[in-house]
């Protein structure tokens, strides 16, 4: 099988250097920047199937980084690096697109068991999905394509995006356990991915709102209920 590819984008030259060495031998084909600007220009030269960003970087920043990257490829997974773990740097990065967010310093096993976690979960989409396709109200959701589409509007959804809406629509009008999201979307149900899922609801709310018929409620202590 062909080994996947991974942009690391990290300032710390010594760290950057680390990281690739130690995921090389891990049989990912891993290419380093030192910056921002660097990281997407080698971004749109090569087809890469995860992206590990620092945040403060020169340049360009790691954030922005990421902004840039989901217009050329809206679902490819990204994983911030930080030094920062105040709540608000977690919620932008989720915001901004991230599938997941590991502060410095961390253990090289734990990244990787996060890159293995999130790679499973995008190249083997049948495990979560159950139809390629739903209506909910006058949107058309096609999984596989990830795009949810209104009359002659589509969106494309990130894979996160596409996942959870995926289960909310397999749980159609029933309620949607958040520790069974958690663990089936993001596998570990503490409090950075909570928040992270938060932030995603709010997305898919914003997505749906054209038709007033389809609600995602909070269920108090429980969970999410999609509601056509």
């Amino acid at each position: 099988m062909k080994n996947k590819k991974i942009l690391l984008a990290e300032d710390d030259n010594n760290l950057g250097i680390l990281l690739r060495n130690y995921l090389n031998v891990k049989k990912y084909e891993t290419s380093l920047c030192v910056d921002g600007k660097d990281a997407l220009e080698e971004f749109t030269r090569v087809s890469y199937d995860l992206c590990i960003l620092d945040i403060m970087m020169p340049e360009m920043d790691g954030l922005t980084l990421a902004k840039e990257i989901r217009k050329i490829n809206p679902g490819i997974p990204i994983i911030f690096l930080t030094a920062k773990n105040q709540k608000e740097d977690v919620i932008e990065g989720f915001i901004t697109g991230a599938d997941d967010y590991i502060t410095k310093p961390f253990s090289m096993e734990e990244l990787l068991y996060r890159i293995v976690a999130i790679l499973r979960r995008v190249s083997e989409p049948a495990v979560h999905m159950k139809e390629d396709h739903y209506t909910i109200g006058e949107y058309s959701f096609d999984t596989l394509k990830q795009l949810l589409s209104y009359r002659n509007q589509q969106v494309k959804l990130t894979t996160k995006e596409s996942e959870l809406l995926e289960l909310l629509c397999r749980h159609k009008n029933e309620i949607l356990e958040r520790n069974f999201a958690l663990k089936a979307i993001w596998i570990d149900d503490n409090y950075f991915n909570a928040r992270s899922m938060d932030v995603y609801i709010t997305k898919l709310r914003k997505y749906l709102k054209k038709d007033p018929s389809v609600k995602i409620l909070n269920v108090h202590g429980k969970g999410y209920k999609l509601l056509t």
